[in-house]
Order: structure tokens, then sequence, then C-alpha cells
């Protein structure tokens, strides 16, 4: 009888233990990300609030997914352009980022800045990406913000000579996402 209840208090005591255990993965389904072209003729801009990031706090992995049609313009013609000229997102209907946070330290509490170095894949086309990332950490959540520059050459995205007045060569990229510890 002795032996059992120890058992059972082992037992008890180690699922707790267990459950307790940090989780090392986070993630959000509403991120944010902006992108700002900028030419003499016009300032063409848009945001995407469905955009998914996970981040795993153990390796430092983010990856983020975005719905190309998810982005919204002020501009109904400049999303037409947008989806069926330029970015195709019938045929390539998402992006990827997949990268590592350098030197992050999830159980830092004061602000972070770093750099965060991975591939980003638009329209089949795959080039590197580095960018500086501000990470802040509140109640089971970390907030990463920043910006980057895309350069459109890298996308085989193709500009007719009639528009290229219109459309910057880099594209300004901006993002912040809160990212949610998940269970289990």
């Amino acid at each position: 009888m002795y032996m059992n209840n120890v058992v059972l208090i082992f037992l008890f005591i180690s699922s707790v233990a267990i459950s307790q255990k940090k989780t090392s993965n986070y993630m959000t389904r509403f991120g944010q990300v902006a992108f700002f072209s900028h030419t003499d003729v016009e300032n063409i801009e848009a945001v995407n609030n469905q955009t998914v990031c996970t981040l795993n706090t153990d390796t430092g992995d983010i990856v983020v997914h975005l719905l190309m049609r998810a982005f919204v313009f002020k501009n109904t013609l400049m999303r037409d352009h947008f989806n069926d000229s330029y970015i195709e997102s019938d045929f390539y209907p998402k992006a990827i980022f997949k990268g590592k946070i350098i030197d992050f330290d999830p159980t830092q509490s004061d602000i972070q800045i770093r750099m965060i170095k991975g591939q980003f894949t638009l329209r089949n086309q795959t080039a590197p990406l580095t960018f500086k990332v501000k990470i802040g950490s509140a109640n089971e959540s970390f907030i990463l913000s920043g910006i980057t520059e895309v350069f459109i050459e890298n996308y085989n995205i193709k500009i007719p000579k009639l528009l290229s007045p219109n459309i910057a060569k880099s594209i300004q990229v901006s993002f912040d996402f809160e990212c949610i510890a998940q269970k289990g």
C-alpha cells in the first residue's frame, strides 16, 4: 500500500512538472505585413492583417506565411494590377519567409534588437533576406516588429516599360507580429 502511494505521488509530481514546462512554440494568425513603394509618379501601399507567423524560441526559427490576395489597397485598380499583373496571385497565392533570429534570448525581458537571416520565396523565386527585428515580450507572447527592403528583380516580377516609372525597384516591407504561446 505504501509503495502504491509513493508511485502515485511520483506520477502526480511528474505530470505537474511536465504540464508546467514552458512552451517554445509561439504563433499568430493575425500578424500585419505592409509594403510601400515610392516613386516620383505615385506611391503604392497595402496592408495584410492575415499573416501567419510561427516562432520557436528554443531554436530562434521563424516562419511567415503571406496570402497575397489578403493585401488591402486604398485603390482597387492597384489591387487588381498587383494580384493579376505583377504577383499573379492565382498562380502564386502565397509568399513564405523562413529564417532564424541570430542570438535570440527568450529569457531576456528587455527589448532586443537582433538580426534575422533567412530566405524569402515569392512567385516561386527564393532570395536571401537579412534584416533587423525588434523583439519584446509580455504575458506569454513575443512581439516582433521591423522593416526590410525587397528588390523586385529577385522575384522575376515583370514591369512593362510604360509603367516602370510607377513602380520602385525596391519595396519597403514592414511587419508587426504578436506571437502567443501555443499550449500542448
